[in-house]
């Protein structure tokens, strides 16, 4: 694997890490400001919303600089908030400090999945992409765990303080392995770029990926009272199956950047999906047998885990290779639509939970798969997207 590419992996696992480090050390620090709990919860909310909102508008503002350039002044203004936030004497400015981190997470995401996309040799563009996306991954399956144990032996500000260390380290990474000549790109009229991204091959595949996201997440979200129902898992079955569809996600996530260089993005997220669908189908049959054994369920979550991070690689590549000089504002919408399906997933499956109840998630996150391949379908039908190839190159 080549330094440049290494550098983005570890930088994409530094940004996404800080998205989610906190959660495991929400009550110590509502202890020390003296607020609830879901106030405190309220600093990993704001970071999501700002990164959602803020990812396009700075795609667009920071076209024309030069890749090496803002990826090394996002982590550094990224170390300078956490290293403020570790110091932080009142609440309100830790959460200024989250919004600046956001700030900088928002610019920096989509750069680093598209100059990966951009250095990478002929053929290997999914490789190169699921790198980066394997640092997402690991930043939920290594990162979190880590900043929660370091914030349990040494206080939350050490979490914050060895995120600011993360930060420095990966703007030393972009500053020393990057090429000087992945430079900014000159920006087309917004009127242009909006134009591009308008069209049908592109924003169905923006689309699908909210819906899908919501589909995914609405499980994951709520699996500890799905999974308590369905096979009466304790806590210890609830760490095994988290561990289990991590690690499997890891080995889907790097098999699904492999499966786009060999077949193409698009036959590589039906497959994907349809895997997805298979697991929501196996699940919902499952829920009248109840209670069942830990073991089946555990085979079909770590299929899910594998099927649900398989299909990350493949949305990226295929908005790179659709959208041309527009290829990291069409990533930055991406990466909002990402947290936006994330929040829908969450307060969809919360009210069918609460009205409901569990049995039905697995159906309805199997209905949002189902729609969310019907739209790439659609999106990837021939005729839209070689007329999209063919007015890109016409602009």
């Amino acid at each position: 694997m080549p330094r440049w590419l290494l550098a983005l992996a570890a930088g994409a696992l530094v940004f996404y890490t800080d998205d989610y480090v906190i959660a495991g050390v929400l009550p110590e620090i509502a202890g020390s400001f003296g607020v609830s709990v879901g106030t405190a919860g309220q600093l990993v909310t704001v970071f999501s919303v700002t990164v959602a909102v803020a990812a396009p508008v700075a795609a667009v503002a920071t076209t024309r600089i030069p890749r090496r350039t803002l990826l090394v002044s996002a982590a550094l203004v990224f170390t300078a908030a956490n290293a403020g936030a570790a110091l932080s004497p009142a609440f309100a400015t830790l959460m200024a400090l989250r919004v600046t981190a956001a700030l900088a997470a928002a610019a920096a995401t989509p750069a680093m999945f598209a100059t990966a996309a951009r250095l990478a040799a002929p053929g290997r563009t999914g490789r190169a992409v699921a790198a980066v996306a394997f640092g997402v991954t690991g930043a939920i399956a290594f990162g979190v765990p880590a900043g929660t144990w370091i914030g349990g032996a040494l206080g939350w500000r050490a979490t914050f303080a060895v995120m600011a260390a993360g930060g420095a380290l990966a703007a030393l990474g972009f500053r020393t392995a990057l090429p000087r000549s992945e430079g900014g790109q000159d920006a087309l009229p917004v009127r242009a770029q909006l134009a591009v991204l308008g069209r049908p091959a592109i924003s169905l595949g923006l689309l699908a990926n909210v819906v899908l996201m919501s589909g995914s997440m609405m499980l994951l979200t709520y699996l500890a009272p799905f999974t308590a129902a369905l096979a009466n898992a304790d806590m210890t079955d609830r760490g095994v199956f988290f561990a289990c569809s991590g690690l499997a996600g890891m080995v889907g996530i790097w098999a699904g950047g492999r499966a786009i260089d060999a077949w193409g993005a698009d036959r590589t997220l039906i497959a994907g999906i349809g895997a997805f669908l298979v697991t929501m189908l196996a699940l919902t049959a499952l829920w009248p047998l109840r209670p069942i054994s830990v073991l089946p369920l555990l085979g079909i979550l770590t299929i899910w885990g594998g099927a649900a991070f398989w299909n990350s690689p493949a949305v990226q590549a295929r908005l790179h290779m659709l959208a041309g000089p527009v290829a990291t504002q069409a990533l930055a919408l991406n990466t909002s639509g990402t947290y936006i399906g994330v929040a829908i997933g969450g307060a969809v499956g919360g009210a069918v939970l609460d009205t409901a109840g569990p049995g039905l998630l697995p159906l309805i996150s199997g209905l949002a798969g189902a729609v969310a391949l019907v739209l790439f379908v659609a999106a990837a039908h021939p005729a839209r997207v070689s007329s999209s190839t063919a007015a890109m190159k016409d602009e």
